[in-house]
């Protein structure tokens, strides 16, 4: 069996705790990192109802989407729903884990689960994550002394693309000019006088974290006294798997077909599928958004997409937005939408650690909408 850590880890390298909003409380809530874990119970709210099925199934290790404590308390007596439930789960030895924000965002995550359980395909994020900050060095080098420096550079960090390393480029040689002046001590040329020499352009990529490191080491590798060098850093080209929502293509049909599809495939739940919109107007290019997503409703109306599919969109904002002439609109209900999340979490954990552990999604509706009269 696996210990806590171990599916910790795993469950942060896909949905890493940094990339959730600042507002979000994810990660180990409760647990000790050390015990073995053997069974996983998945649900969307850590609530008491949960709690318990987790502790009757007599599962090591609940993972949630909602966090139990999203703001500070200063503490979680039994007397309240929240403090039954991490009473529950403490009596019961399970760990809490919580993916929220982070599991939005992330490839495999929230959005991406209610985007292909619709049937769309060719997807993209809304809006694309922002990459990690990235140089470029480029450096001028005498040809002989190039595979030193290149290797110098690739050994502190530089050249590293995704499953790549080393990766760097050499330009044909050129020109070098330059005139050493008193005090310099060159190892090319004479002081007072014009010197030529044939040189490369070599260019590599890399983090910014490691931009000191490398051009330390590029100039401890360099033959020159003073090597000509610039870094420059480069611009986000927006195209990350990862981020907020997604958008995607379904097979073309009328709104009412395409909403009826969304009821089909989601649980059904008392908030049902609302729909604004033309009930005969094609479908075709979809947005999709887990959770509420009323706040991207502004870009939504730029992307040229047929539809939008969200949660908890209110009445002023849902009014202007069609007023406005944009997407049809697919309010379902939020629970529903985000459980689409868990069994491909569940998959995800069985392909990732096999029969070492046992997963199952949690039976319980925690929407909080009971009947629609």
């Amino acid at each position: 069996m696996p210990a806590l850590k171990d599916v910790v880890d795993l469950l942060h390298g896909w949905y890493p705790p940094a990339t959730a909003d600042s507002w979000d409380a994810v990660g180990l809530v409760y647990g000790d990192p050390a015990q073995q874990v053997r069974k996983v119970l998945l649900a969307v709210d850590p609530s008491p109802a949960v709690a318990e099925q987790a502790a009757d199934w007599k599962a090591d290790l609940l993972v949630v989407h909602h966090p139990l404590f999203l703001k500070p308390v200063n503490g979680f007596a039994a007397t309240s729903p929240k403090g039954r439930t991490l009473h529950t789960l403490a009596k019961a030895d399970c760990a809490l884990l919580t993916a929220h924000t982070n599991a939005d965002q992330a490839v495999g995550g929230v959005s991406e689960s209610l985007a292909l359980a619709l049937g769309l395909t060719d997807l993209e994020p809304i809006i694309p994550a922002p990459g990690g900050p990235r140089d470029k060095l480029t450096v001028f080098v005498p040809a002989d002394a190039a595979a030193p420096v290149r290797a110098a550079i690739a050994e502190a960090g530089a050249g590293r693309i995704g499953d790549y390393d080393f990766a760097s480029f050499t330009s044909a040689p050129g020109e070098g000019r330059f005139r050493p002046l008193d005090g310099a001590n060159p190892m090319v040329g004479t002081i007072g006088q014009l010197e030529t020499v044939e040189e490369v352009r070599v260019e590599a990529v890399l983090e910014r974290s490691v931009r000191t490191a490398v051009v330390r080491a590029m100039l401890a590798a360099h033959p020159y006294e003073e090597p000509a060098y610039d870094v420059s850093e480069l611009a986000d080209p927006g195209l990350a798997g990862t981020g907020t929502g997604r958008i995607g293509t379904v097979a073309q049909a009328t709104l009412r077909e395409f909403a009826e599809h969304v009821a089909a495939v989601l649980p059904a739940t008392a908030h049902g599928v609302r729909v604004a919109g033309d009930g005969d107007r094609p479908v075709r290019r979809v947005a999709v958004c887990g959770g509420a997503g009323d706040f991207l409703l502004d870009r939504v109306a730029g992307l040229g997409v047929d539809a939008y599919v969200t949660s908890d969109l209110r009445h002023h904002p849902a009014a202007e937005f069609v007023e406005k002439g944009g997407p049809a609109l697919v309010d379902v209900a939020h629970w529903a939408a985000e459980s689409t999340w868990l069994p491909v979490l569940a998959e995800r954990l069985h392909d990732a650690l096999g029969d070492a552990l046992e997963t199952r999604v949690s039976d319980i509706v925690t929407d909080p909408w009971t009947m629609h009269l």
